[in-house]
C-alpha cells in the first residue's frame, strides 16, 4: 500500500493570499490544525493553527507568515507506513502528499489514518485475536506461523510490543477463524504463553463498533 491510495482531495488547501482568519474557518470546518499552502500545484509548505495565533493578526495572508514546520510530506510512492511515522512523529492532522514532479496532490488526513489502520489490522475480517508472551531470543515467526497453519488458519495480521525490562516481546495475532480453541491448544503444546486471547463475538465485533463510533464522531 502506497500513499496514494490514501489521498483525500475534500481538504481544500490555502493559497498564500488566503488571510489568517479565512485558514482558521477553514481548520473549525474540517476539524485540522494543519492547512497545506499551494500555489498553482506548487507546494510551498504546512501551516498550523499556532502559525497563525503567534502572528496576532488574522487579515495578513498566510504567505507572510512563519511556518514552523519544515515542509512536511510524502510521495506518492511511499508506503503507508512512512505516512504513519511522519504524522505520529510531527502531531499531524493531515500531511500533504506530492507526485513525481513535486505537484501537490492532495493531502492524507486523520480519518484517511484510522481506515488505514482499518485495514492494516484486518478488522472488519472475521476472526479471532491470540496475544502470545514470548523470550525475544525465542522469537520464531515461522514457528508461529506453522503453528497457525497447522490448524487450518491463516493470520490476517501481526504485530509486536517490546517488553524491554523483562526482555521479552508480546506478540498479537489475528487469525481467520472465529473458533481458536484449537489453536490454542497447539500454542500451549509448543509451551507458548498465551496472555489472552478473544473471540469474535467478544473482541472483534466491540472493536467494530468502537471503530465505527470514531468514524462517525469524525464525520465519515
Amino acid at each position: 500500500m502506497n500513499a496514494r491510495q490514501f489521498i483525500s482531495n475534500t481538504i481544500i488547501p490555502l493559497k498564500t493570499s488566503d488571510t489568517g482568519a479565512f485558514a482558521l474557518s477553514m481548520m473549525e470546518e474540517y476539524r485540522v490544525s494543519h492547512l497545506p499552502v499551494v500555489n498553482d500545484l506548487e507546494y510551498i509548505g504546512l501551516i498550523s493553527e499556532r502559525d497563525i495565533y503567534s502572528l496576532n493578526n488574522f487579515e495578513e495572508p498566510v504567505g507572510n507568515h512563519s511556518l514552523s514546520l519544515s515542509r512536511p510530506y510524502v510521495t506518492e510512492n511511499q508506503h503507508v507506513y512512512e505516512v504513519i511515522k511522519t504524522i505520529s512523529a510531527l502531531k499531524l492532522t493531515l500531511l500533504p502528499v506530492l507526485g513525481e514532479n513535486n505537484q501537490y496532490l492532495g493531502v492524507i488526513n486523520l480519518t484517511n489514518v484510522i481506515h488505514l489502520f482499518s485495514e492494516i489490522f484486518a478488522i472488519e475480517n472475521p476472526g479471532g485475536i491470540i496475544i502470545l508472551e514470548i523470550n525475544e531470543k525465542d522469537y520464531l515467526l515461522t514457528e508461529i506461523a506453522q503453528i497457525v497453519e497447522s490448524n487450518d488458519a491463516k493470520i490476517l495480521n501481526l504485530y509486536i510490543t517490546s517488553i524491554p525490562d523483562k526482555g521479552k516481546m508480546e506478540v498479537t495475532l489475528k487469525v481467520n477463524k472465529i473458533d481458536i480453541g484449537p489453536i490454542l491448544q497447539t500454542f500451549s503444546r509448543y509451551n507458548y504463553t498465551v496472555n489472552a486471547s478473544y473471540f469474535e463475538d467478544t473482541y472483534s465485533e466491540g472493536l467494530q463498533e468502537r471503530f465505527d463510533s470514531f468514524m462517525n464522531y469524525l464525520n465519515v
